[in-house]
Formats: structure tokens, C-alpha cells, sequence
């Protein structure tokens, strides 16, 4: 049996971490993202950077790179249908919206890929792990990157990019710090924090279900990085929980393992998924 394909319960239940009222904070919080990236890219696109300096405008585009992480975690979130599980067509216009927001990403085409990662991880037939050939990260970047992009999104965002250029009043320096450098920088940050760090092979091979590995930082740092996506073996096991409830669920697995110290090895169950 394939470790990669096996799920290990450790007593905690998905009721045990989500609401009903937890279905309309998802929604909120998925707005909130929304809008707030929104006005943050047309704040920055106004701005007149000549008179600011060079370190500010550095943590501007920092600032906009980690709301466009947020982008793509929500259309993320959406694909497991966490972001308004009392409406499907509400959650997946909501996801369809962020992925589009992102790189003119197709929801349909990222929902397809992402249940393959979830359902073979770390093998062939995952988009997201490297060729098999190289697990260097840079290489493994790009493999990454390939698995996604493709000429008509580079197309699309190449229009985009020239009629806002030649039909509104902003800067094409503004354009390309704000509007292209985030998003490239941000597929960085997501491959980097939720796939290269919890995918990779340790030393001793794949041992722990899903081929999956926690990142166990400090919850502010766990968000800063990621938005939790650090907590990644949680999030294969309960990928159903949204982001911001991720670090709820590795707690609970930690005492829930604490309990199990005094107690048989056999109290810890391993079934196959089907």
C-alpha cells in the first residue's frame, strides 16, 4: 500500500473544527481578500512613485505580492469548497473570480489539476511534483510553472497589460511593479512554502500520508509565508478545512497525539482512501 495514498486519523473530526457560522466567514473573508487586493492594486497604479522612495516602493510590491498569494488561496479554498459550502454556484463563482483576478487562470482547468495532486501526490501523475528527474528546486520551479501556464494566458494578460496602458492614465512602470512583477513573485512564494518544503522527498523516502509534510512555524510567520499553507499535512488530511482554520487542526493533532502516547500504537488507524 502506498503511504502517498493513505490517510492517518488522529481523532479529529472535521464537525470538531467547522461551524455553520464558519460557512459565511469563509465568504467574508474570500470578499475581503477580493476587495482588498482590488483597491490595493488600484491605489498602487495611481501612485506616483517618483516620489517615494525605493525601499518603500519595495514593500509595496511585497505588500501586493502576498495579496495576490491570497488571490490564489482563495480560488484554492473554492476548489475544495470551503469558501461558501452552503452555495456550490456561489463558491465556485467566487472561485472562478480569484483565479481570474490572478493570471487569468481557468478555474475549471486548476480544479482538474489540483484533485490529481490531491489524489496522487508526489508521482507521476501529480502537476504539482517535479519530473522524476530532478528534485532541485529551481528546476522543479519551472516544471511547476509549465504544468500551469500556457501561450493564451500570456496572451490575455499581453492585452490586458497594453489597453490599460494605452486607455487609462497609468504609468507602464506602475504596471509592470504592481500588476506583473506580484504574481510571478507570489508563484515563487506559493511553490516555494506549499509545494517544494511539504512535498519533498526527506532522506529516509516518503513516510508520512500524503507524501506530505508540516511546516510548523509560528502562527504569524505561518501566515505571512503562506497563509498557513505550512500546515500542509493537515491539509491533505482535512481538505475540506479552509486556510485560516488550518492551524485549529494541527493543534488538535497535537494533543490528540499527546492522548495517544499512553495509549496502543493500534489506537492510530491507517486506512486507504478511496
Amino acid at each position: 500500500m502506498n503511504i502517498c495514498n493513505c490517510s492517518l486519523f488522529y481523532g479529529v473530526k472535521f464537525e470538531q473544527i467547522t461551524t455553520r457560522q464558519d460557512n459565511i466567514y469563509g465568504l467574508v473573508i474570500a470578499l475581503f481578500i477580493i476587495g482588498l487586493w482590488a483597491a490595493s492594486l488600484i491605489l498602487l497604479l495611481c501612485l506616483d512613485i517618483t516620489k517615494f522612495p525605493t525601499w518603500l516602493i519595495a514593500i509595496a510590491i511585497a505588500w501586493q505580492t502576498f495579496l495576490y498569494t491570497g488571490l490564489f488561496i482563495t480560488a484554492h479554498d473554492a476548489m475544495h469548497g470551503s469558501v461558501f459550502r452552503q452555495n456550490k454556484k456561489i463558491n465556485n463563482f467566487i472561485g472562478s473570480l480569484a483565479a481570474l483576478l490572478y493570471a487569468f487562470f481557468s478555474y475549471r482547468q486548476l480544479l482538474k489539476k489540483h484533485w490529481l495532486h490531491h489524489h496522487h501526490p508526489a508521482s507521476e501523475l501529480d502537476p504539482d511534483h517535479h519530473d522524476g528527474n530532478s528534485s532541485n528546486p529551481i528546476f522543479w520551479y519551472f516544471h511547476f510553472m509549465k504544468e500551469y501556464w500556457s501561450w493564451k494566458k500570456f496572451i490575455g494578460m499581453a492585452i490586458a497589460f497594453n489597453l490599460a496602458k494605452y486607455t487609462l492614465p497609468i504609468s507602464e512602470t506602475n504596471l509592470i511593479l504592481f500588476w506583473v512583477v506580484p504574481p510571478i513573485l507570489s508563484s515563487v512564494q506559493m511553490f516555494y512554502f506549499g509545494t517544494f518544503l511539504p512535498h519533498r522527498e526527506p532522506e529516509e523516502g516518503y513516510v508520512r500520508p500524503h507524501c506530505a509534510q508540516t511546516i510548523a512555524l509560528p502562527i504569524f510567520w505561518s501566515f505571512i509565508s503562506c497563509y498557513h499553507f505550512g500546515y500542509h499535512q493537515e491539509h491533505h488530511e482535512f481538505p475540506h478545512v479552509p486556510w485560516w482554520q488550518l492551524p485549529a487542526v494541527y493543534k488538535q493533532k497535537a494533543w490528540r497525539s499527546l492522548q495517544l502516547i499512553d495509549e496502543p500504537v493500534a489506537a492510530i488507524v491507517v486506512t486507504q482512501k478511496s
